[in-house]
């Protein structure tokens, strides 16, 4: 007797992700939800009308499947990229100390006329960006292999 194959069979493939609407951002950002970066890792590229986070993304898709094979839970360095970028605002953000490591709780859009709005990069310590954009566009793009997260832990939100 043969079994049907389970998605925990399949080979992991580097998560690809883009947003376009509000409903995609959404599952965008659960997935990067507890991202860390240094500030020195994100970079606003005003003639492309692009800005990019190179983060340590904690991999929330692959909890069960760690915890069900006792293994430890990670993270994977991925770009958060949004295009369209028209201009950039920070609130809470001291570009100056190269050491601060910041945390990303959500990515959220405020829509506007048209097609446009803002991205809200929201921070935990009360930081935010705010980047005014032509039409929602986001990238969400694992660049490296998973390694194990250094805390072993499942971020904790007090809930």
């Amino acid at each position: 007797m043969s079994m049907d194959a389970k998605f925990e069979d399949g080979g992991e493939v580097p998560l690809n992700l883009g947003a376009l609407d509000v409903e995609d951002l959404q599952v965008l950002s659960s997935l990067a939800q507890d991202a860390v970066f240094p500030v020195t890792e994100m970079k606003w590229m005003p003639a492309d009308r692009r800005f990019a986070l190179l983060v340590n993304r904690f991999r929330w898709e692959d909890v069960d499947a760690a915890k069900q094979r006792g293994r430890a839970v990670e993270r994977v360095q991925s770009l958060l990229v949004i295009d369209n970028v028209m201009n950039v605002a920070s609130q809470g953000v001291d570009r100056s100390d190269k050491d601060v490591i910041l945390s990303l709780l959500s990515v959220s859009f405020k829509e506007g006329e048209d097609a446009s709005g803002e991205v809200l990069l929201t921070l935990a310590g009360d930081g935010a960006l705010r980047l005014s954009v032509e039409a929602l566009d986001v990238t969400l793009k694992d660049v490296t292999k998973p390694y194990v997260a250094p805390s072993k832990q499942v971020p904790d939100h007090g809930a």
